[in-house]
């Protein structure tokens, strides 16, 4: 039995109109939410078609394999944002900062560090977002809830970075709505724009609760182990 068929456009006005209800609902404009679609594991072949209906907002997870597919892909859309949402390591620092417009994961001093150092050399300054552990997870990579804004702080005094917003990845078991409304309030009391939460089983619920951005990938690109 062959695979079904996936159709990446087509899934991304899917995704669209149930943000333009869930927005409707809420009470927010209807453009007040970006879809970053999640790209990781799929191929330039799949991606296209997305880019293809004018979608130009990508995520992907590792540096390593946004390398390697990406750079062909900004030559032939000038206009992509392209947003690093994995774990950043610091030697990988300079490649991030060279590739992405938006890096969604600091999370540490290390890497806040690190960052500032690429971005003095290069003279590219990508978008920055703190990463938020809204679950205070041991296993999970983030800043804990009551340490954002002396972090924020840091990052902008300290290490001379402009942050522009937060995101989160709620636990896996949890009802994802407490952590959505707690990284909203927390962006809002730190002066930050831009909220990335919610993803494809979620993606609605965050909108609702202040997201600007969402992170959507099977939603729209289907199941990666097809891929």
């Amino acid at each position: 039995m062959s695979p079904p068929t996936i159709d990446p456009a087509a899934n991304l006005a899917n995704v669209a109109a149930e943000l333009k209800a869930a927005l409707l609902e809420a009470g927010r404009s209807e453009d007040a939410v970006q879809v970053v679609a999640v790209s990781k594991m799929f191929d330039a072949a799949r991606i296209e078609p997305a880019l293809a209906a004018g979608h130009r907002l990508f995520g992907e997870n590792r540096v390593q394999e946004a390398q390697g597919k990406w750079p062909a892909l900004k030559e032939k859309y000038p206009d992509i944002e392209l947003h690093l949402i994995g774990p950043l390591q610091s030697n990988k620092a300079k490649d991030a900062v060279a590739l992405f417009d938006v890096i969604e994961t600091v999370d540490r001093p290390k890497i806040a560090r690190a960052l500032a150092a690429e971005i003095d050399k290069q003279g590219r300054r990508p978008r920055l977002l703190i990463q938020v552990n809204s679950g205070e997870e041991d296993q999970k990579a983030g800043v804990a809830p009551g340490e954002t804004a002396a972090f924020v702080s840091a990052c902008r005094d300290e290490y001379g970075l402009e942050i522009a917003g937060l995101m989160c990845i709620p636990p896996i078991d949890d009802d994802p709505a407490p952590h959505f409304a707690l990284l909203a309030k927390l962006a809002a009391q730190n002066g930050l724009a831009m909220v990335s939460m919610g993803m494809s089983a979620d993606y609605a619920i965050a909108a609702q609760l202040g997201a600007t951005h969402v992170r959507v990938g099977s939603a729209i690109f289907g199941s990666r182990q097809s891929a």
